[in-house]
């Protein structure tokens, strides 16, 4: 007898295995596909951006003089005479304004997950503070720059702010659609075992919400480069924002378009990185799903 249960207990661990190998093969596979669709998509958004470019510079038949095409571009960065030092200095400009993308970037996202949650777990909060969040969005950012400044100065705080406001309210939204978006059985089950409000949120609400929280910092990406640029440009200088408004009386014409190609491909790049990490993440939670509250 006890023979027959050590067979049968060898059994079940022999089919334990072979199905832990066969999970971890499918989930390789669909991180390689995701992986692949979204180098594929990136690869397609470069060609398309570029063929709308020169679609346009045609189109409209601007002058070479003021309109530079992606060989103006190349040959300012790469073949001039003084393409290292057009290269050092773009590389600075961008490093300045994506060090203070990062700082609105983290102060708009952690400001908008504190706030979701806050709404997630009172509604009374959610009913006070939500339509004066949709009032302030309404404002355009530029009007109340002056104020921001007056305020917080030409510094750090500055930056945080305005870059911060460009991010808070659409990842406010998208998180805290997410984190409703939870089955409501699933809900009921933590209930049932007697799970409180926080119980629902971490095992329930957070799992749910990934996509939807993926989806707001994809969008807060670009959101926070457009943050620094218009902070550099009213408040603080430097950057591209700050140096973009030299170019143009100076006829400096091929800088001001790598500067908006630095910055356009900068964005491109983030976007779709964290899309790679959201595919790869979402296909390995595909693939091993919570067994259990």
């Amino acid at each position: 007898m006890a023979q027959i249960t050590l067979t049968r207990a060898t059994d079940v661990q022999a089919e334990a295995a072979k199905l832990n190998a066969k999970l971890r093969a499918q989930s390789t596979r669909a991180v390689l596909r995701a992986l692949g669709w979204s180098t594929l998509t990136f690869a397609l958004t470069i060609v398309a951006v570029l063929v709308i470019w020169v679609g346009l510079l045609w189109a409209l038949q601007l002058s070479p003089l003021i309109a530079k095409g992606p060989v103006d571009v190349w040959n300012y960065l790469f073949t001039v005479p003084a393409a290292e030092a057009n290269r050092a200095m773009l590389m600075g400009n961008l490093a300045v304004t994506l060090g203070d993308a990062a700082i609105g970037f983290v102060a708009g996202l952690v400001v908008a997950l504190v706030a979701a949650v806050a709404f997630e777990l009172n509604k009374g909060i959610e009913h006070a503070l939500m339509p004066v969040a949709m009032l302030l969005r309404s404002v355009p950012l530029i009007a109340m720059a002056p104020v921001i400044i007056l305020i917080f100065g030409r510094d750090f705080w500055t930056v945080a702010v305005i870059g911060g406001i460009v991010v808070l309210f659409p990842a406010l939204v998208n998180i805290s659609f997410g984190l409703k978006s939870a089955p409501p059985m699933m809900n009921d089950l933590v209930d049932v075992y007697g799970g409180g409000a926080f119980t629902k949120l971490r095992k329930v609400a957070f799992p749910s919400s990934l996509p939807a929280f993926f989806a707001a910092v994809r969008i807060s990406v670009p959101g926070a480069i457009t943050g620094a640029l218009l902070a550099e440009w009213l408040a603080v200088g430097g950057g591209i924002g700050g140096s973009i408004g030299g170019f143009i009386p100076q006829a400096q014409f091929a800088a001001l378009w790598a500067s908006v190609v630095a910055v356009t491909a900068a964005s491109l790049v983030l976007y779709n990185l964290i899309q790679i990490v959201e595919d790869v993440v979402l296909a390995r939670m595909a693939m091993h799903p919570q067994k259990g509250i």
